[in-house]
């Protein structure tokens, strides 16, 4: 059983899962950076890009979002042109054109320097179904069942989504979410009768809004805790808020009954994240190394291209010979990088490096553990096998920045490499900046601002040199050193 802790301030929503005692997933959301995906725009074309088949949306935020052709719903339009070859889609500048009017929708974050990614075929998800307004489709979860049940699923959702919803907009389609497996008619009569309410208000809203309205803003973390967290192995949900508990309460009453028997308002004096002590558990889901019980550590390196994994036996020397201690240590390493990708959502393509193994069974039971064990992600996963140099790629979907991202920024004084010059290298650039000032300019003095552990060492083992140095140049260099600079700070001035 899993139990779902929900911490709750104006400023910030923090969400853990926890099993066994053990943190599995970690969601934040904060008031003023709340995440896009989901939220349905009225935008205008700012750009059109024919050699990118892409073109720039101005939807009222700080960078235009991104559409690409293949994400360009239009009506009325043939798929191809009168003249392109067979298969050939018909060019994005013959479907939009700048200052044109679209209902956008996002479906990827802006991340880094990247806008956000739109798409122009709407989806609403509710609490059993997700409604596709401009399609006429009836789609299935891949996670539900026998082939044999998803077909009777569907036959059902035909009769249903044709008579369910009259006269608040009827029409589109609809994808069978994995919780909707044992709903009945009722549940999912309603379900479709909000979200076609739901969807005709966003329609009458883009007919009477200016470009970069929002139209429909997905639920906030709160409430999708509910719709897309609870399940059958949730035993309880907490939440330390009463007003928010309220708002849940209501919530679930309309759209998820069984689960307003979990939720629990929690009172108690300490903090509810101190019971789990999850605050502990999240600074050590920022850290680059993350111990094994075993005595094996992994290190976690995040890049803007690619996540990697590296696997080190570290102290274990437990088992018989090292080809166990080896299969050991990456067995449990198996598991425990599966719970770090949901702890972290890092997504993406990943890399593992499990230690070499010789014999083929260990690699088979390992990569079989690790498959098992990212069964229990909610956020899709592709997972290769091993490659020729012993690595395992894979790629877990990417909808939102990861926690590291979210929770931090890059070092100032490293400038997010990871690392930073050595006072020596430091001294050896101020002396080459000194001689390359000294052939433009003729100053009565240069005087080098730096660091402390700089001047220091410009005063001790660098002396000889910055000696040699000011007699080359004939002109006297005084230090001085400041407290606030780091070690790669410096400044020369001419006097």
């Amino acid at each position: 059983m899993e139990d779902i802790l929900i911490n709750w301030s104006p400023q910030e929503t923090r969400v853990a899962v926890v099993e066994n005692g053990a943190v599995q997933e970690l969601h934040v959301e904060r008031t003023l950076e709340r995440g896009l995906v989901g939220n349905v725009y009225s935008g205008r074309v700012a750009r059109v890009l024919p050699g990118m088949q892409s073109a720039f949306i101005d939807i009222g935020l700080e960078r235009a979002a991104f559409l690409h052709v293949a994400d360009l719903h239009v009506v009325g339009v043939q798929p191809r042109g009168p003249h392109a070859d067979a298969g050939a889609p018909t060019p994005i500048e013959r479907l939009v054109f700048e200052g044109q009017a679209l209902t956008v929708q996002v479906i990827k974050d802006p991340i880094g320097t990247k806008g956000a990614r739109l798409s122009t075929q709407i989806s609403i998800a509710g609490r059993m179904l997700v409604h596709l307004p401009q399609d006429e489709h009836i789609g299935i979860s891949q996670k539900i069942g026998s082939p044999e049940t998803r077909e009777q699923l569907r036959a059902r959702m035909q009769v249903l989504a044709g008579t369910a919803g009259e006269g608040e907009g009827s029409g589109g389609g609809f994808i069978l979410r994995t919780n909707a497996e044992d709903a009945s008619d009722a549940e999912l009569a309603a379900d479709i009768a909000y979200l076609r309410k739901a969807w005709t208000q966003i329609r009458e809203r883009s007919f009477r809004s200016p470009p970069g309205t929002l139209l429909y803003q997905d639920l906030s973390l709160v409430e999708r805790v509910l719709r897309d967290l609870v399940s059958e192995r949730t035993g309880s949900i907490r939440i330390d808020s009463r007003m928010q508990y309220e708002v849940l309460h209501a919530f679930g009453e309309m759209y998820m009954p069984d689960a307003v028997a979990k939720l629990e308002h929690y009172k108690g004096e300490r903090p509810i994240f101190d019971l789990h002590n999850i605050d502990a558990e999240i600074d050590r889901a920022l850290a680059r190394r993350v111990d094994l019980k075993s005595g094996g550590y992994l290190i976690i390196d995040q890049t803007e291209a690619m996540t990697t994994v590296d696997v080190n036996t570290g102290g274990f020397v437990g088992a018989r010979n090292f080809d166990d201690t080896i299969f050991k240590t990456n067995l449990e390493a198996a598991g425990v990088i599966a719970r770090q990708l949901r702890l972290r959502n890092l997504g993406g393509i990943i890399i593992v490096d499990f230690i070499d193994m010789t014999r083929d069974e260990h690699r088979s039971a390992v990569l079989g553990e690790f498959r098992k064990q990212l069964t229990k992600d909610r956020t899709k996963v592709t997972l290769g096998g091993f490659t020729q140099l012993g690595l395992v790629e894979m790629t877990r979907k990417r909808t939102r920045e990861s926690l590291a991202r979210m929770l931090c920024e890059p070092c100032p004084t490293c400038e997010g490499r990871g690392q930073v010059k050595t006072a020596r290298s430091v001294c050896y650039d101020i002396m080459r900046e000194i001689l390359r000032e000294a052939r433009q300019f003729a100053p009565k003095e240069f005087r080098v601002v730096a660091a402390a552990n700089v001047v220091e060492m410009l005063l001790d083992e660098e002396s000889q040199h910055l000696a040699g140095l000011s007699d080359f140049i004939g002109k006297p260099i005084s230090l001085t050193a400041e407290p606030a600079n780091q070690t790669e700070h410096y400044d020369i001035v001419l006097l």
